[in-house]
């Protein structure tokens, strides 16, 4: 994959960030700031040890979009493109919903183990998707690994009982990673993008029954 970010400010010239499914090397551990420590609000989840990654790869990803957007207000609006290797998305948006959009790409293929769980749905990456159309991905990506699991002769989670505990999993990272930021940044507009980010995943966890309920009357073709 090779996915790249294109945000126009008013008055300033673009800013570009890209993602190719792995992590960004880093040339210089050394400068990284404290707050990408590994140690530094460790995710309580995390099975990385100090002694092994001096730093966290999710917030070693992010670090770039963080210092770029550090002092910007959530809420401005900015012109956005998004180009794959088939197409391009445009759309005039506030910040914090490209951010949001931006960030759960970068944090999904930083190399986290655990937000690695996310990968295969930012291979085939939606930009600027709504609750619904994240509620839809979501779960369609999950059955078609349950119908792989079963294919090749393991027990499939129908139930979806493993998405809502993955769920449960990637919100202790997200709460983590809002801790982390959250010392450094000025204006809001990363920190409401990751509350954004994060509000989406706990409602797999918390009322995926009710999502489902609203997506099978569109299933039916009935108007929401």
């Amino acid at each position: 994959m090779n996915v790249t970010y294109t945000f126009n400010l008013p008055e300033r010239r673009a800013i570009q960030f890209s993602a190719s499914g792995q992590p960004t090397p880093v040339e210089n551990p050394a400068e990284l700031p404290a707050w990408t420590r590994l140690e530094h609000c460790q995710c309580a989840n995390c099975p990385l040890k100090p002694t092994q990654f001096a730093h966290c790869p999710a917030a070693t990803e992010i670090l770039p979009v963080v210092e770029a957007f550090r002092e910007e207000d959530a809420y401005q609006r900015v012109a956005v493109s998004v180009t794959d290797e088939r197409r391009t998305y445009t759309r005039d948006a506030t910040l914090e919903e490209a951010l949001r959009s931006l960030l759960g790409l970068k944090m999904a293929t930083s190399g986290c183990p655990v937000l690695a769980e996310l990968k295969p749905m930012a291979i085939h990456h939606l930009p600027f998707a709504s609750s619904d159309e994240f509620i839809m991905r979501t779960v369609s990506h999950y059955l078609l690994q349950q119908y792989f699991e079963k294919h090749n002769h393991h027990e499939p989670d129908w139930d979806l009982k493993g998405l809502v505990e993955r769920n449960q999993r990637l919100q202790l990272v997200n709460q983590a990673l809002w801790q982390r930021i959250h010392s450094v940044c000025r204006g809001d507009s990363n920190l409401k993008a990751l509350l954004n980010f994060f509000s989406m995943a706990s409602s797999v966890s918390f009322s995926l029954q009710s999502q489902l309920r609203k997506l099978e009357s569109r299933m039916k073709g009935e108007a929401p």
